[in-house]
Order: structure tokens, then C-alpha cells, then sequence
């Protein structure tokens, strides 16, 4: 939000807070009356009416600004604006619980989203867009040249930016175009760093920051690989940039969870030698011919439900079908595909260690066709309630009970939820008999 000066008008700033549970945070009304939502007037010393929403929250309750962070789906922009009066205007920031709260807040109470007030239907259609659940609205790379250096960048010494004057990792904040955080990833390295191009970026785990209005934070870190000279390459913002290795770092001026994250990398086991992959054989009846590989993901409810998408009429394949969520992998590993699939179909952010391999599909759909190799990953945790997020290729997403699954359903994911529910790893469809 840009700095703003009331003038004659009267600007109302109101917080719509919402907890895990789709809950809303009120507060007491005036004078003994009904709960309301937190708000307040802002004044000549706010910077921003993001800023006014915040002060409302902590004015009234033992919140903190950390304790609380931005939607995905609004970032600062007001959930709801209406003009009450000719000069008077009531702005609506939506936000999220960061964390549960160790005890009840006093004189404020948590409403369901599905009792709010009728009389306030700004606040009401707003909620009800919304899960509650926080997800990263950042991303950082961590760079590294696979020899044990890491590549952090020297922040201006300039008041009112994050971190000033320290070494950070490269990143920013998602802004509504970007598609992706990898999108939001890319675009800031192209804004800040327009020579650096690192290979193989992967998530790789999720920190949490203080913004510099004291929000909260969720920030998808990258990893990536680049060997590159950081004096050759065009520093747009910031000092300089430079490749430091972990004995040194205590020697900086660092955040600490930066630190520590760049320790924790350093200490994984190194990767194995990768193996150079032969030419690839034209296909014929007797020669070897490449697989599609194709990545799913297995995700369970706390009833045991299984997640399936119905897949959108015009889809190329199985149209109007359901089936898990999937994709092709890329030039990436099959893990990172389900993550990075998982986020750009439905918005849920898996952390790698948390997937294992439950079940493979062999599959050939016909004499002339590619065969197909089908990875279906089990991802015992995730964050973020699934929503569409590509509607032109996926119309809802429904948690299914396996005992009662729906029709039509892709046939290889029914004989993968049946394997998995039997305890086989693998299957086969479409091979004749040997």
C-alpha cells in the first residue's frame, strides 16, 4: 500500500482476522454493544491504511502484528471498500492467524464464518473466499555453486526496507500477476540480478520472516545451482553480491534464520555422482523406447478421504473425468514436480520430506501409443486448503470416501487407490499377457 494523506475525509480501516478453523476475530462494540470487527480511524503519523487495520488489531487485543500475515489470494488490497458517506470511507484488509494462539484472547470472541452477521455483507462474502490457513507469500533462492559456496546479496543501508544494510538470500514478495512462486522467484532475480539464471530451482523448505510492518512472513525458499562470476553478472538493486562458504558466515551480518538454513543445507548428504544418460533409441518392436512419466499425488483427509479433481470438459485427456492431481514431469525430479504441481493446481504447499513413493502404474494405452509410468506419491502432511487455482483445467476438488468412489474416474488411479489400500506397489494396464 502506497502512503496516503487523510485530508478532510474520514477513512475507517477495519481487520478481518481469520483463524485455521474459518473463524473471525471480534471484538466488543462500542458502548457494551454487538462484536464487531477491530477498526479504526486513521491519522496523520499512518503510513498506510494496511497500517490503520493493524493498529485496530493490536489496539484491541494481546495480538501482535507478528502474529498475524496477508492472504494469498489479497496480499494489501482491501478485501472490502465501501463508502459509507459522501467523505466517509471503510476499507477491509483480510488477514490471517500466523499460529495458534496459547490462550483465549479476553474481550474478543471467534465467530464461524457461516454465523457472521448478515448486516455486515462486505465482511461476510469476504470470509467466506477465504480458509484461514497461511500459505508463503515470498520466495528466496538459495544459490549454491554444488561446491560448498552459497551466494548472498549485500542489501542497501536504507531505512524502511527489510533487513537494511545486511546479507540476504534473493527474493521478494508474490505481486497478483505472478502465476507461481517460482514465477514470483524468477521475476524478482530478473528485477535484481538480470545476468543470474540459476539451474534446477527446487523448493526446498519453508521459513518464516518479519516484515517491515511487523507481519509475519511464510517464504518459500528455492534451492538452485549456478557457477557463475557474481561481478559479471548486472546488480540492479542492492551492493554486491559474493560467494561465501558456511565457516564464514558467522562473520556477517546475517539473520539468523538465514544462517541457520544455509548451515542446514551445507549438512544434507551430498548428492550421488549423477549418471550421463545413453543416446535415446528410436523406437521400434524390439529396441528401447522412452516412458512418459506421469507424477500424482495421494493425499488423505482426517477421515481417510481421498482428494480427486473432476477435470474440466475440454481437457485433452479425460475430459469431465476425475481423477488425483497430476502432471508431466519436466526437466525436474519427480518429487519437485509433485510439489510444484501440487501448488500451481490447487495451492498446497508440500514440503519434499514429507512424500513418499506409494504406488506405481504401468500403462499402455494402446498398440501405437507411448507407454506411460505412473508415480503416485503419498504426502503424509501439507498446508493450504485445496481451491482452484487453473479452472480452465480442473472444475472442483472433492475429498472422496475410497469405499464410495466417483464415476468417472480415471481407471488407473482406481487401480492405484486399490493397490495402495492393499498394500501392492505395483501395476500394470493395457500389456498383453507374456
Amino acid at each position: 500500500m502506497s502512503t496516503f494523506a487523510p485530508g478532510s475525509a474520514h477513512l475507517t480501516c477495519r481487520a478481518l482476522v481469520i483463524d485455521r478453523e474459518r473463524r473471525v476475530l471480534r471484538v466488543l462494540g462500542p458502548a457494551g454493544g454487538p462484536p464487531v470487527l477491530p477498526g479504526a480511524r486513521a491519522g496523520a503519523d499512518d503510513r498506510t491504511l494496511l497500517e490503520v487495520a493493524l493498529r485496530a488489531v493490536t489496539e484491541r487485543t494481546r495480538l501482535t502484528p507478528a502474529d498475524l500475515c496477508l492472504t494469498p489470494e489479497l496480499l494489501t488490497t482491501p478485501a472490502h471498500v465501501e463508502a459509507l458517506t459522501p467523505t466517509h470511507y471503510e476499507f477491509t484488509f483480510a488477514l490471517y492467524l500466523a499460529h495458534e494462539l496459547p490462550e483465549p484472547l479476553p474481550d474478543a470472541e471467534w465467530t464461524p464464518v457461516d454465523q457472521l452477521d448478515s448486516a455486515d455483507p462486505g465482511a461476510t462474502s469476504s470470509a467466506a473466499a477465504l480458509d484461514g490457513r497461511p500459505i508463503p507469500v515470498n520466495a528466496s533462492a538459495l544459490i549454491h555453486d554444488g561446491e560448498g559456496r552459497y551466494l548472498l546479496h549485500l542489501r542497501d543501508n536504507i531505512p524502511g526496507i527489510w533487513e537494511p544494510g545486511a546479507f540476504a538470500l534473493l527474493g521478494g514478495g508474490r505481486e497478483p500477476g505472478d502465476r507461481t512462486l517460482e514465477d514470483t522467484l524468477r521475476r524478482e532475480l530478473a528485477e535484481e540480478v538480470p545476468g543470474l539464471e540459476p539451474a534446477d530451482l527446487e523448493p526446498y523448505a519453508v521459513e518464516e520472516a518479519v516484515g517491515t510492518d511487523g507481519l509475519c512472513v511464510p517464504v518459500q525458499v528455492f534451492s538452485g545451482r549456478w557457477t557463475g562470476d557474481p561481478d559479471k553478472v548486472g546488480l540492479a538493486e542492492g551492493v554486491l553480491l559474493r560467494w561465501f562458504r558456511p565457516e564464514t558466515l558467522h562473520r556477517l551480518r546475517l539473520d539468523p534464520g538465514t544462517r541457520e538454513l544455509l548451515l542446514r543445507h551445507a549438512s544434507r548428504p551430498a548428492a550421488p555422482t549423477p549418471v550421463i544418460p545413453r543416446p535415446a533409441k528410436a523406437p521400434d518392436a524390439g529396441g528401447t523406447e522412452l516412458n512418459i512419466v506421469g507424477v500424482h499425488l495421494y493425499a488423505e483427509d482426517d477421515e481417510g478421504r481421498v482428494l480427486l479433481g473432476l477435470r474440466h470438459p475440454d481437457a485433452v485427456f479425460a475430459g469431465s473425468t476425475w481423477h488425483f492431481l497430476a502432471g508431466h514431469c519436466e526437466r525436474e525430479s519427480a518429487v519437485a514436480c509433485l510439489v510444484r504441481e501440487a501448488l500451481e493446481e490447487a495451492g498446497l504447499l508440500i514440503d519434499p520430506g514429507d512424500v513418499e513413493l506409494a504406488h506405481v502404474v504401468h500403462v499402455l494405452h494402446g498398440p501405437s501409443a507411448r507407454p506411460r509410468l505412473q508415480l503416485v506419491f503419498r504426502a503424509r502432511r501439507w498446508q493450504g486448503t485445496p481451491w482452484l487455482r487453473e479452472p480452465d483445467k480442473c472444475l472442483d476438488w472433492r475429498w472422496w470416501d475410497p469405499d464410495r468412489l466417483p464415476e468417472p474416474l480415471v481407471p488407473y488411479a482406481r487401480a492405484a487407490i486399490d493397490g495402495i489400500r492393499t498394500g501392492r506397489a505395483y501395476s500394470e494396464m493395457g500389456w498383453c499377457p507374456a
